[in-house]
């Protein structure tokens, strides 16, 4: 092919390309409306017939009894720790330290969790996993972070500070005056030491100084231990018969 035509033909096909993409339609505009999901939309019969048998497996899964609750705990059952609130920690405790030893040798010297994280009390009765996800609808993870002695003690101050029952487990006992003054704290019936480090099970939220919680920021270290909350609920409903919870000493004023 000469070169003065091939040149052409190359022209020829670029303009032709040019002229394709110009071509394209876009839209001017976009407009909606706001459809509201009622009872007077019809349902399709063949998308109920597909849909029917999953839903009811899950119903079924949800609501299958796995312990018994003998009496309604509250978050708001008590001043500076509550019912539920202290089972939460206390299961928390239960199910992460047995991992977090066999991963790294050490154990978690205690949890804690935020008030607001509680979601709904727990009736009297059938405990199943909807109970769970009821409590803690939120995919939260557990971390668990290693603390200085001086982090410590400031999360002991904002706990006098806030008198929120935020959960705690029973690892942590803190006592206040009743100028709310801190009268004792000790972890595992031991005073902090300013030499040692604390390992604390919180979840991911507060672990990032969630819900005003800044002493979590900046920690010695964070392990993830890839467990969610609300799973370990449902795995300590699996192991036992009866829950057995209450308000206690852990956390008071004299």
């Amino acid at each position: 092919m000469p070169l003065k035509t091939k040149h052409f033909v190359i022209f020829i096909t670029i303009i032709g390309f040019i002229s394709c993409n110009q071509g394209i339609n876009s839209p001017r505009s976009i407009t909606g409306k706001r459809i509201n999901i009622t009872d007077s939309i019809a349902s399709v019969d063949s998308i109920d017939q597909f849909i029917t048998p999953y839903r009811e497996h899950i119903e079924e899964v949800l609501d299958a009894q796995l312990a018994y609750n003998p009496t309604n705990l509250s978050k708001n059952d008590g001043k500076l720790n509550s019912s539920i609130g202290n089972l939460m920690a206390d299961i928390t405790y239960e199910q992460s330290n047995p991992i977090f030893n066999k991963r790294t040798g050490n154990n978690i010297d205690f949890v804690l969790l935020n008030h607001g994280g509680i979601r709904a009390a727990m009736s009297k009765g059938k405990v199943s996993r909807r109970t769970a996800y009821e409590i803690m609808p939120f995919k939260n993870e557990t971390y668990v972070l290693e603390l200085s002695a001086e982090k410590v003690k400031e999360l002991i101050s904002f706990l006098a500070e806030k008198q929120t029952a935020h959960p705690i487990s029973k690892q942590l006992q803190i006592i206040l005056n009743r100028d709310s003054s801190v009268k004792s704290s000790t972890i595992n019936g031991k005073p902090i030491e300013d030499n040692r480090t604390y390992f604390v099970a919180t979840s991911d939220f507060l672990a990032t100084g969630g819900d005003h919680m800044n002493f979590f920021k900046n920690p010695i270290q964070t392990i993830d231990i890839n467990y969610l909350l609300r799973n370990e609920l449902i795995d300590y409903f699996e192991k036992v018969d009866t829950i057995k919870a209450s308000t206690d000493n852990r956390f008071i004023k004299k």
